[in-house]
Order: C-alpha cells, then sequence, then structure tokens
C-alpha cells in the first residue's frame, strides 16, 4: 500500500490517542450526528446514523462513551453485529465542519444502567444504549468534505434523486399508493421520531 500511496508522515502515523482529551469532549458535546460501523464476526459490514440533540453522546470518562438507541426500523444490523463482533468505529461529525472526531474501540449492548436517565429527549428514555471502551481516538482532516463541498448550500441538488416517497414505492411497498406514502414521508414523518 505504501508503494502506491506513500507513507504518512510521522505527526499523523503518531496522532492516535487512547483517551479523551477536553477538545474531544467539546467536540462530542456540540455533536449532533455520528456514523457507526460494525462488521458480524462473518465479516458482514454495517454503517448506520446516529443522531439526536447536540450532544447526545454520553462521556462517562476519558475511555468511555454511551450512544442511546432511538426509535427506527428495528434493523439493529450493528447491534447484531456487536454481538458476534464487539469492534466498533464512529465518525462524529459538526455541521459547518470539515475535520470530523474518529474513535474506534469495543462496544457492548447495555438494557439497561442509572445513567440512562441521563438521555432521555423529548420524553422518551432509550431502551438500548451501545457502550463504548475507547481504544483509538484522533481528528481526521477536511479534505474529504472540501471535495464534496458537502457544507455548501449553492452545490446541493436533493430533487436530483427520487423522493423517499418514490424509492419506497419502487423497491419496498409497491401494493401502497404513492400519494400515502408522500404524507407518510411528508412534514408529519418529523414529529413521530421519539415516538
Amino acid at each position: 500500500m505504501d508503494e502506491l500511496l506513500g507513507t504518512p508522515s510521522k505527526r499523523v502515523a503518531t496522532k492516535v490517542r487512547s483517551r479523551l482529551h477536553e477538545h474531544d469532549k467539546q467536540w462530542l458535546a456540540v455533536s449532533p450526528f455520528c456514523l457507526v460501523s460494525t462488521s458480524a464476526a462473518d465479516g458482514s459490514c454495517d454503517a448506520s446514523p446516529k443522531g439526536d440533540p447536540a450532544g447526545f453522546t454520553l462521556v462517562l470518562d476519558d475511555t468511555t462513551i454511551v450512544i442511546p438507541e432511538r426509535p427506527g426500523n428495528r434493523r439493529a444490523d450493528g447491534f447484531r453485529n456487536v454481538l458476534s463482533n464487539p469492534q466498533v468505529g464512529l465518525l462524529y461529525v459538526i455541521p459547518g465542519r470539515g475535520d470530523t472526531l474518529r474513535i474506534n474501540g469495543r462496544a457492548r449492548i447495555l438494557r439497561e444502567a442509572p445513567f440512562f436517565d441521563r438521555m432521555i429527549v423529548k420524553g422518551y428514555r432509550p431502551r438500548l444504549a451501545l457502550l463504548v471502551e475507547i481504544e483509538e481516538v484522533f481528528y481526521h482532516c477536511s479534505k474529504s468534505f472540501l471535495r464534496s463541498s458537502l457544507w455548501k448550500p449553492e452545490t446541493w441538488t436533493p430533487d436530483a434523486a427520487p423522493s423517499r416517497a418514490r424509492i419506497a414505492k419502487s423497491l419496498e411497498r409497491p401494493d401502497e399508493e404513492l400519494e400515502d406514502l408522500e404524507v407518510y414521508y411528508g412534514p408529519q414523518y418529523g414529529r413521530r421520531l421519539y415516538g
């Protein structure tokens, strides 16, 4: 690989830490979104988005964080993977920022803990949470965000792909009327996030 890509500089190669710094805690306190990557023992993979009000990830100590589970599609692909392979990779994003915070570690699924009460949002107490024991933490540069112009609204084209309702009609719910799906995925969809 080094022959194709070159070797990382010493600064890049040694930036990985095993404990949270105060900067990391501040980042987690304002990040409303992360991607959780997992792989089962058989090698099957999943990358699941997790989002909640800023600071949704609970910092228990310098080496332990917790991500609450929220109502979703109930597939629980990442949780199923963790049951056979506890290694997880997390990528935390702050809207408008190009750099990201990466955390890798070993995860456990919790059904109950005293700190669940600290993760209540809009009256919803999580039924499960992902506890991550940190093994690696570091910041990732902004080059991919800069290349993609992700945070520049003038580059956004949300209507260039079919609507969620049209995708559902074609691939998932062919027996339902498109008009009904447009209502389901319309403005009221956001009112059902915690119930």
